[in-house]
């Protein structure tokens, strides 16, 4: 399991790389809760976009959508609470999760 590093701002865009995949992942905070945009390759190619972020609830989910492996919040704390801006990088942990960790290999 890797940790995307996040700032505890209302809004980002982080650039990064997973498992060989070059990634965009847009995170912010609306009323209703956090939400999450994830763009792969160069092309900027829509996977996911307005997920709503829950405690250890995956984001992907489908392989179809040509991603591999899958985004996941944990709350650090225990408590199960869904993520908030706040509590980025401390409390909340944006996981990337490999094929081989999610038994899907």
């Amino acid at each position: 399991m890797l940790i995307v590093p996040l700032q505890p701002v209302p809004s980002q865009s982080i650039k990064t790389v997973l498992n060989g995949q070059n990634c965009v992942i847009e995170v912010y905070q609306e009323i209703l809760g956090l939400y999450l945009n994830l763009y792969l390759n160069t092309t900027s190619t829509l996977i996911i976009g307005g997920v709503l972020c829950e405690d250890a609830n995956p984001i992907v989910r489908s392989k179809y959508l040509g991603f591999i492996g899958d985004l996941a919040f944990i709350d650090n704390s225990g408590a199960g609470q869904d993520p908030y801006y706040t509590g980025l990088g401390t409390q909340f942990s944006l996981s990337y999760l490999s094929p081989e960790e999610l038994g899907t290999n």
